[in-house]
């Protein structure tokens, strides 16, 4: 198999420090963005729990 003969050059790893710097400014609207999607699957489950409640009351009393 031929390899590439780059002249003794090595290139740099910009991608890698762009792909680092765009992570970091995109951490904190992540973070928000978990916790709001948190609390929106807290208050789901919490009012599945309340319809859980009722439908069993209403279950044992028939």
């Amino acid at each position: 198999m031929a390899t590439k003969d780059t002249g003794g050059q090595k290139q740099t790893g910009r991608r890698e420090n762009e792909v680092e710097e765009t992570e970091a400014s995109a951490a904190p609207d992540v973070q928000e963005r978990q916790e709001k999607l948190t609390d929106d699957v807290d208050a789901i489950l919490d009012e599945i729990d309340e319809v859980l409640e009722e439908n069993a009351e209403e279950f044992v009393r028939s």
